[in-house]
């Protein structure tokens, strides 16, 4: 029999996840939706689109180590057809359809490959997002994603990546530092060890770092130690 802790949080996951949107035409839910716990409609909460491959990626169980409270969190379902961005944006609509939503705090979060994605699309609409996370996948470097420089540059980026993985493409991450350096756009990498990219120590450090974009720098504390 489970202890009275895992009763919490089984009942904290199910209060939490809020099933699929609206289906798309051959009765394919178009993205599953988690709202977080005690949501309040009057406050316009943060959006935190996910990208990930549907195998292995479960949405509540992801959202349930980044945040309870914080966000409200969608994943667009990607067959291998789809128009990875037209997705993000029709799920974006069908969310704000549906919970109140701050169109100024929208995050992409991107595992994988499909981080690789959530790069690509943030830089070609930065004015639309307010930051964008990959985890585990590479910054798309042959492509054009500056080509709206001054834009990109205002665009918080996050790159997390195991520590084999930051070894196996030094060259790759060398690249992706010197061109942000260049560029003058911001980018914050988090390397750690071991194998679970969606551990709670990482999506630990997405929230406090979307948390961090939110409610912006911390004022100055003036120091009590004598001169």
């Amino acid at each position: 029999m489970p202890g009275r802790k895992s009763q919490r949080l089984s009942r904290r996951t199910r209060a939490a996840r809020s099933g699929p949107l609206p289906t798309v035409p051959g009765g394919i839910p178009a993205a599953s939706l988690f709202m977080p716990q005690g949501y309040e409609p009057g406050y316009d909460y943060p959006l935190l689109v996910w990208l990930a491959d549907d195998g292995g990626f479960d949405l509540g169980r992801v959202m349930t180590r980044t945040s309870l409270r914080n966000f409200v969190a969608v994943q667009p379902h990607l067959a291998a057809t789809a128009d990875v961005e037209e997705s993000v944006w029709q799920a974006i609509d069908q969310v704000c359809d549906r919970a109140s939503i701050h169109r100024d705090r929208l995050f992409l979060v991107g595992r994988g490959p499909r981080g690789t994605d959530a790069f690509r699309i943030a830089c070609r609409h930065a004015d639309a997002f307010a930051g964008v996370v990959s985890i585990g996948g590479g910054f798309p470097l042959e492509e054009t994603a500056f080509a709206r420089l001054r834009a990109v540059r205002r665009l918080p980026m996050l790159l997390c990546c195991q520590a084999d993985a930051a070894v196996a493409a030094a060259r790759h991450t060398d690249r992706t530092l010197r061109l942000f350096h260049a560029a003058g756009a911001m980018l914050g990498m988090r390397i750690y060890p071991g194998v679970q990219d969606l551990s709670r120590p990482v999506l630990a450090d997405v929230n406090r770092w979307i948390m961090d974009e939110i409610c912006g720098p911390r004022p100055a504390v003036e120091s009590e130690c004598p001169l």
